[in-house]
């Protein structure tokens, strides 16, 4: 075995010889395996031996290149192509180089010619798919690697990054037509039926997705991502307990996850299983501490409810994950107001804000929790921002009039009200809900008559 004696070699000191086809097997095993240092150590005797070999000279440039001695190698590749300007192999060191600089376009010029040089293309091709990736060119990678399946039918690494790029264009149509023909070659592929799966799942035709996925794991029954992308399917079917049965299925193939224990308490959820739904979402997060989903769905399980004590144990265990989720401090602000916690309140509808999370039920949720706390001239600033990005709306307007008359001053309350009865009469019940005082005023019932009278 050459690779035995030239270990003993170095071990002992000893100089042997090997021809060339030895030292290239030796120096491409260590390079396979990551060996190399010892690659390099081959190299260095094989050029010692081999002094004008070419291979050996191209296995250093690769060497080189991985080291990230870029300017080494190209120089290297240089005196190599002057002794061999039509070996592919330069230009597909040259593309290397290239790609590593970023400079893909100049890959793809490199490994064109060296298409030239070769009748074996395909790594060729696939090289060149990676580099049209790099630049977007979604249309072309997908062109070179069909190249790839078209030699090799069983390549399902360029069959993923053709279906991806299918996926990139948005072009799922023509996805199906393509895979519906390699599967008319290729029947019992079950990436082929997953990936057909998937796109029928992407344009909602969810029965066509399902049969796809049947198939993929009646070829394969340990195939785990058929058996989830089956259950999502029926999910979308409103078929819960089918879509639990194969989430379990995925537990069995493999350890269990978080993502699946979550979609099953879902399921539950939906089928009105409450215990099974927080069973399940109690094993995510037990599986997965930091998975703030798992958290937000018991928080909104338990509010919905009616028991906000532990809504509220769990939304703090969303907040501490997730700090910077507007949506969760909405939640955390509903369910202070339902424990009549009205300070923690406005600290979450504040927060929300802070977040950029401008949306009318925050500003309306914060000012009716601080004309609660009285505090009036806060809740008109509240309100006053609002209006910079909600203009006319009555639901503002009733407000700053029940506040300004709150605050004695009638008269921009007055025009407040006359604003708000304009944009929407009937809505100035909303006054007895928030400010009932003011409602009962003579003076805006009066008002309030003769505008409706004036406008019959």
């Amino acid at each position: 075995m050459p690779l035995t004696k030239f270990e003993s070699m170095l071990k002992t000191n000893s100089i042997y010889f090997f021809d060339l086809v030895e030292f290239e097997e030796i120096i491409i095993h260590y390079i396979d395996a990551g060996k190399h240092s010892l690659a390099k150590k081959a190299v260095k005797l094989g050029l010692e031996q081999h002094s004008q070999s070419v291979d050996l000279k191209l296995l250093r440039v690769e060497l080189y290149i991985f080291e990230n001695e870029l300017d080494k190698a190209s120089s290297l590749l240089k005196r190599v192509e002057r002794l061999e300007p039509n070996n592919d192999e330069v230009f597909i060191q040259k593309a290397t180089i290239s790609s590593k600089t970023g400079n893909h376009k100049e890959a793809i010029i490199h490994l064109q010619k060296a298409l030239t040089f070769t009748d074996d293309k395909v790594d060729i091709w696939s090289f060149m798919g990676m580099e049209f990736l790099y630049l977007d060119n979604f249309e072309n990678a997908r062109l070179n690697f069909a190249k790839c399946v078209e030699v090799d039918f069983e390549d399902y690494s360029s069959l993923y990054n053709i279906v991806y790029c299918f996926d990139m264009e948005k072009k799922h149509e023509a996805a199906i037509i393509y895979l519906n023909n390699y599967i008319d070659r290729n029947p019992y592929c079950e990436v082929a039926w997953h990936q057909l799966g998937r796109q029928h799942f992407i344009l909602e035709m969810y029965e066509e997705a399902l049969v796809s996925f049947d198939y993929a794991v009646l070829i394969d029954e340990s195939f785990i991502g058929g058996y989830l992308e089956k259950a999502k399917t029926l999910e979308a079917l409103e078929r819960y307990q089918e879509a639990i049965d194969n989430y379990l299925i995925t537990l069995e193939l493999d350890d269990p996850t978080a993502f699946a224990y979550v979609r099953i308490g879902e399921c539950y959820e939906r089928i009105e299983k409450y215990e099974a739904a927080v069973s399940y979402y109690k094993k995510a997060v037990h599986e997965d501490p930091l998975l703030d989903r798992g958290w937000i769905l018991l928080t909104n399980l338990f509010f919905n409810e009616e028991n906000y004590e532990k809504a509220s144990y769990y939304i703090s265990k969303a907040l501490k994950i997730d700090e910077d989720n507007s949506a969760y401090w909405r939640r955390y602000s509903e369910i202070k107001l339902k424990l009549n916690f009205f300070e923690e309140a406005v600290s979450g509808f504040e927060n929300c804000l802070a977040l950029n999370d401008d949306s009318l039920e925050i500003y309306i949720g914060l000012t009716d929790v601080l004309s609660f706390l009285g505090e009036f001239n806060d809740a008109v600033k509240i309100l006053y921002k609002a209006q910079k990005t909600y203009k006319n709306l009555a639901e503002i307007e009733y407000r700053l009039a029940g506040l300004f008359f709150i605050l004695n001053k009638e008269k921009y309350g007055f025009n407040h009200l006359i604003s708000g009865m304009k944009i929407d009469y009937n809505y100035h019940v909303v006054l007895k809900e928030i400010y009932p005082t003011v409602l009962d005023s003579q003076k805006v019932q009066k008002i309030l008559v003769d505008y409706k009278k004036a406008n019959e």
